[in-house]
């Protein structure tokens, strides 16, 4: 048998929850949304009574996220928007030590703060001194890259980087920075995946082949542990003969009696350089025109595809600046460079088949089996969309945040041709360009491109290839603002039936790009794109408003989240992610309440029975709940905790609503009784039923082995609340399993040992025999037990061991870890 755990799986579990909740100020907290590792991500004030001013922002922050001693948020910078917002956001720090995109921002209307959102890393147990130096560090990280050169060895790019950021100290060369980063270059579900780890950055710039990225490795092992891709994938008037567009008008430049694709009149200028089939920035020249009258262009080296990038660059910038206030991709004027017929590989014959944005330029291919030159308007403003977004969310580029930000720059593809020509094909991204497909992907209908159009339905990509499927899973939050903007109604690829009234695509595009600029972070995911998109859409036209409702019905529409509740007028609250990473031992096979009665296998380590026919529960009522785990082999001690959330807030940390807890290593059916107290409110409300191996495992975890089940119950006789306190009655307190099938476990501590095990019996029962083994099951010599019940274990290897004591009647099992 494969060893199940790792050491560090134990140690990362960490039982912070209780202390966090015990240290908060939460008498100012009106509401509050709880992410995938238990943290809020968002927090709204009360705005009477007590509340925080702006200067006491960082009060706010040490109070409402329970910072300690080893916790730091610097001040970043400072934004104000039209709604008359101020937002202050800080990042986050470890004993001195970045941590990389991890980020909170402090909301204030008028000097008092409204809300925080962000996201923040609880980091425990972190080395922050690397082991491994900077330059072995760089050696590694180009090993991993294996680029056959560099830009910083082109003495060209070096000198015009020089002279465009005027400093003659500028170079593409790589420096190091220690920053604390989640692995995720390990494969999901292995306990290394997420793992706060110390690691060095690299801003890695190859030349041939073309890729930019920050390279992040381990500073103690050397293991390339992340990687953040930057380059993406995707004053005179002249007459244009576009490509893809037809004919335009577009700003150029007289110079010397003739005519250059530059302008001085938008920001720093828009300036689109042709690279003459070759990879070099620097040896790129101008295009000129003698007359003004770009009409010849359309030739066999597809000369006017550059007069398409000069104006899609233009049209990009004019849409930001008109529809947003934004004042270029960075809101400081910043110049939007285009290079176009770009080769990777000058001389093979074949044309490059991509367009992307490599941090500083727009760049553009020519094409070959695939595509016509990638300059049409749509693309231009998707890969500009990028430029965009490094500036506000700089969502990650791997997994739902990378997703999200191939998303974001799809929607400004739409946004940008719609607000420019409506006549277009507004839904379908690169129709103009592809000649294979009738587009490279379809916003209306993801299906059709074979990108999924629910959360997790028909072609979720779930593996690690193309940064975690960004350039697939991207199609939920396409259909998401599809839907929003235009409406409609059907059943989703989870059963669930929806209905959207639309709101119209420049509506839409205000709360996308305040959800992106204002709220989003490096590593938010679906779950906080809804949460931040209904924000959006409450701070732009009211809480209740059609367009806050059409904003969560969408995302309901897509399988984030559920449906708009008019219930006093609130959103239906969006549940923190609970996931077992693991189910190849235990997973829930059985769970039964009133009428709810489902039998099933491993279900990837969560499922979501939301939609299930609720079974209804009494408030004031006592009510039973059976379950079951289902073991691979052998059956293992596993942790059972149900939750339901009585007052519909959206969390499960209330008083009483841990209904459940209990272990038992039976593979039979267990059951557990509780009380709905009489204050619970009436109506549908979620119920969590949780298994894992681990007792640490809370409401809101990513966690090793096990599974989540959620399901829907429906409280009859319950109080019609208005806000989000439960007073619970004395008999709702936590039940424990039924006495038949709960398992006394043998206490060992401390765990993880170093030395010395100390082995309790339940009962205090005398210990007749000790054993230790192996995950393999092999039995391990080497150690000691005494009569003060302490186990020497100083000579055991570190790793992951299992215990059998016996009191001569009952043997015991349990896990340790031997530092």
């Amino acid at each position: 048998m494969v060893n199940k755990y790792s050491v560090a799986a134990l140690l990362l579990l960490g039982g912070f929850s209780s202390a966090y909740a015990q240290s908060q100020d939460l008498t100012r907290v009106q509401h509050k949304e709880v992410g995938e590792k238990g943290m809020p991500t968002l927090i709204q004030f009360r705005l009477e009574g007590k509340t925080y001013q702006m200067s006491e922002a960082r009060k706010a922050l040490a109070e409402q996220l329970d910072l300690t001693a080893d916790d730091q948020l610097q001040s970043a910078r400072i934004e104000a928007d039209p709604l008359g917002f101020v937002h202050e956001k800080f990042a986050q720090y470890y004993k001195g030590v970045k941590v990389e995109h991890a980020e909170y921002t402090v909301h204030a209307r008028q000097g008092v703060v409204e809300s925080m959102s962000g996201n923040f890393e609880r980091v425990q147990n972190v080395k922050t001194a690397p082991t491994i130096n900077e330059q072995a560090a760089l050696q590694r990280a180009l090993r991993f890259v294996g680029g056959k050169k560099y830009m910083w060895e082109d003495a060209g790019e070096e000198a015009t980087l020089k002279e465009q950021e005027n400093n003659p100290r500028a170079s593409y060369k790589p420096e190091g920075e220690l920053v604390i980063v989640d692995n995720t270059q390990a494969e999901p579900g292995s306990p290394e995946f997420g793992q706060p780890t110390l690691a060095w950055k690299f801003n890695i710039y190859s030349q041939q082949p073309v890729s930019r990225a920050y390279i992040y490795v381990d500073a103690q092992t050397g293991d390339i542990v992340a990687k953040d891709a930057i380059i993406k994938h995707a004053a005179a008037t002249g007459t244009f003969a576009t490509r893809y567009s037809g004919t335009k008008t577009s700003a150029t430049e007289s110079i010397n009696g003739s005519f250059r694709l530059r302008e001085l009149t938008r920001g720093s200028g828009i300036e689109t350089y042709n690279c003459n089939k070759g990879n070099s920035y620097t040896t790129a020249v101008d295009f000129t025109d003698a007359d003004n009258s770009w009409t010849e262009y359309a030739n066999a080296n597809f000369d006017n595809a550059a007069l398409d990038a000069h104006y899609g660059a233009q049209s990009t910038y004019d849409y930001f600046k008109n529809v947003h206030a934004r004042n270029s991709y960075n809101n400081a004027g910043a110049k939007i460079k285009s290079y176009v017929h770009f080769d990777d590989t000058p001389g093979d014959g074949k044309g490059y088949e991509n367009a992307y944005w490599n941090g500083s330029v727009m760049t553009y291919g020519d094409g070959y089996t695939r595509f016509d030159p990638l300059t049409s308007l749509d693309v231009a403003a998707h890969e500009i969309g990028h430029a965009v977004c490094s500036s506000t969310a700089n969502l990650t580029y791997s997994y739902e945040s990378g997703a999200l930000n191939e998303g974001f720059s799809d929607i400004w593809g739409a946004a940008v041709e719609y607000y420019k020509d409506p006549n277009k094909a507004t839904w379908l991204i690169g129709e103009d360009i592809d000649k294979v497909r009738p587009s490279l992907r379809s916003m209306s209908n993801p299906n059709a491109e074979s990108q999924p159009d629910t959360y997790k339905g028909t072609y979720w990509y779930a593996t690690s290839g193309d940064n975690g499927g960004v350039h697939t899973n991207s199609g939920v939050l396409n259909h998401w603002f599809y839907r929003l903007a235009v409406g409609g109604s059907g059943t989703n690829d989870i059963g669930s039936s929806f209905s959207v009234t639309g709101i119209g695509i420049d509506a839409a595009a205000k709360i996308a790009y305040r959800t992106e600029s204002v709220y989003l972070t490096a590593s938010s995911n679906y779950a906080a794109a809804r949460t931040y998109s209904i924000q959006s859409a409450t701070d732009l036209y009211g809480a209740g408003s059609a367009q806050v409702i059409a904003t969560t019905n969408a995302w309901y529409a897509v399988g984030v989240g559920a449906a708009y509740s008019s219930g006093g007028g609130t959103t239906t609250p969006t549940y923190c992610t609970s996931k077992g990473t693991n189910v190849a031992y235990e997973w829930i096979d059985y769970v039964k309440l009133g009428t709810l009665a489902r039998t099933s296998g491993a279900d990837g380590g969560y499922y979501n029975g939301t939609a299930l026919s609720a079974p209804s529960i009494g408030a004031g009522t006592s009510q039973t709940i059976s379950f079951s785990a289902g073991f691979a082999s052998t059956a293992y001690t596993e942790y059972w905790k149900v939750y339901i959330d009585y007052n519909q807030d959206g969390d499960f940390i209330d008083s009483g609503e841990s209904v459940v807890s209990g272990s038992s290593s039976s593979s039979g059916t267990l059951s557990a009784t509780f009380t709905v107290p009489s204050t619970a409110k009436s109506g549908n409300t979620r119920m969590r039923v949780l298994m894992s191996d681990a007792s640490a495992t809370t409401s809101c975890n990513s966690y090793s082995y096990g599974e989540t089940e959620d399901y829907t119950v429906s409280i009859s006789g319950g109080a019609a609340l208005t806000s989000n306190a439960v007073t619970t009655s004395s008999t709702s307190s936590n039940a424990t399993l039924g006495s038949a099938d709960l398992v006394s476990q043998v206490e060992v501590y401390p765990n993880p040992a170093a030395d010395v095990l100390r082995v309790t019996l339940p009962n205090r029962a005398s210990v007749v025999s000790v054993q230790v083994a192996d995950m393999q099951g092999r039995s391990v010599k080497g150690t000691h037990f005494d009569s003060k019940g302490e186990l020497n274990v100083a000579r055991l290897a570190s790793g992951m061991y299992m215990l059998s004591v016996s009191d001569g009647q009952k043997t015991f099992r349990q896990r340790f870890v031997k530092q």
